[in-house]
């Protein structure tokens, strides 16, 4: 009797789960020898049995996974829409275009608006403001938070200015409560780059649903990954409506991929100067993109989606216990500070090495490298002195001092979910063993 395909996938999966234990078996750690990454992938049998499962249907575009994980993850928000795209710069990018859309009448952005924004940064937060001929107003940054500095917010906002874009640092939330405030006194459109933070919450609620839309994350560095994809949050129908026709190649049908006439009447449509019943499929309302990921990176987030909470759990203890351990260097490094009233999601731990230090940041961070220590700079310090930024049309308010001390003087460490308490203690050896160089 003939196998079914059906029984065929079952042995397959079996067996994936049993690839898995063979191909990725616990080592041990070594202090000195084993690297301490500062982040990664973390994932076990069920996000490769997802995998396979999905290259099996054979369907390589958005499908079924990522349907079931952009229903999933808006309920874990609690917010109405999260469209999955390719990766988080995408998804700002999306973001930012998305407020030029005619459909915005005259909350729309044009060509010289302003958009707030930080120094202290990631360029992809930025890069959507340039990309869509708007102009950047850069405000500083704020140590220990590592976020914007909101006490000269208020100054910032000129008569052009129309939106703000700013990201939850390390997984730290911003300011909210000042940012919302100028927000609607302003009228200013918010996005939150929540590609960080998620799960960190402000007054007891998710960052990623104050703005009018937020972006995510899910490179394999973030809180969940699926290798490479990102998504946009909104609780706002048009925005979705929007977002949905820039992300699919610009066109005005919302069928999905390998469906046709959803609507009911694809050839009966009168849009701008196209003949009557010009097929909707190929009917086109923004300069779009094609920003979609496909199901098999979707299937891998649909299984780490049932983990995220517990990962959530273990940064925010992974930072407890690192906070702790290094509290009697404090008289030579900035530790990390939550935003008052915040509960941060921690995607890293970043450190400010004081003037007062014996021994500089790239003492430090060499010192540590030959300890297996991995270490990272915070993004592009001041994105001001960044090359790519040379010459840009922007606006400055205030001279940038923090934003260049994080530049000159801050690192980070690792505290995801993969490094437990051992690479934790070996962290805090070597960085106290750093001082006794001097």
């Amino acid at each position: 009797m003939s196998t079914t395909a059906a029984e065929l996938r079952k042995r397959i999966l079996a067996l994936t789960r049993e690839f898995y234990e063979a191909q990725w078996p616990l080592g041990p750690f070594v202090p000195g020898e084993t690297l301490v990454p500062v982040s990664g992938k973390v994932f076990d049998a069920d996000e490769v049995e997802q995998l396979v499962d999905s290259s099996l249907d054979f369907w390589l575009t958005t499908g079924r996974h990522a349907r079931d994980f952009e229903r999933t993850f808006a309920r874990w928000f609690g917010i109405r829409e999260a469209m999955l795209v390719n990766s988080g710069s995408s998804a700002n990018l999306l973001a930012v275009t998305a407020l030029t859309s005619p459909l915005l009448k005259n909350r729309r952005l044009l060509p010289g608006d302003e958009v707030i924004t930080a120094a202290g940064g990631f360029p992809t937060t930025v890069n959507p403001i340039l990309q869509n001929n708007l102009v950047p107003v850069f405000l500083d940054a704020h140590i220990p938070t590592y976020n914007i500095d909101v006490t000269r917010l208020e100054e910032a906002v000129g008569p052009r200015t129309r939106a703000i874009i700013v990201a939850h640092t390390l997984g730290n939330p911003f300011n909210l409560d000042a940012i919302m405030e100028v927000a609607r006194k302003h009228n200013l459109w918010l996005i939150e780059d929540t590609c960080d933070a998620v799960g960190a919450e402000y007054r007891g609620q998710k960052v990623g649903t104050f703005g009018n839309l937020a972006t995510v994350s899910f490179y394999p560095a973030h809180h969940i990954t699926m290798g490479e994809g990102g998504a946009v949050l909104t609780a706002e129908p048009l925005l979705r409506r929007i977002l949905e026709s820039l992300r699919d190649w610009g066109r005005d049908c919302w069928c999905e991929p390998g469906v046709s006439n959803t609507c009911g009447k694809r050839f009966e449509w009168q849009c701008g100067e196209l003949p009557f019943g010009y097929d909707h499929k190929y009917t086109y309302s923004h300069v779009g993109y094609n920003m979609k990921l496909t199901d098999m990176q979707a299937a891998v987030g649909v299984a780490q989606l049932a983990k995220l909470p517990s990962f959530i759990a273990r940064r925010r203890d992974n930072f407890r216990y690192l906070y702790s351990a290094l509290r009697e260097l404090e008289d030579f490094l900035i530790l990390p500070q939550a935003t008052p009233h915040s509960n941060p999601s921690w995607f890293g731990f970043p450190i400010t090495v004081r003037d007062s230090s014996p021994v500089s940041r790239q003492q430090i961070v060499r010192h540590l490298a030959s300890r297996k220590v991995d270490t990272r700079l915070l993004f592009g310090g001041n994105l001001l002195r960044q090359p790519a930024y040379h010459g840009i049309p922007h606006r400055a308010v205030g001279d940038m001092t923090q934003a260049d001390r994080m530049m000159n003087h801050t690192f980070w460490v690792g505290i995801y979910p993969a490094l437990d308490h051992r690479h934790l203690d070996h962290i805090a050896d070597c960085l106290r063993s750093a001082f006794r160089l001097s």
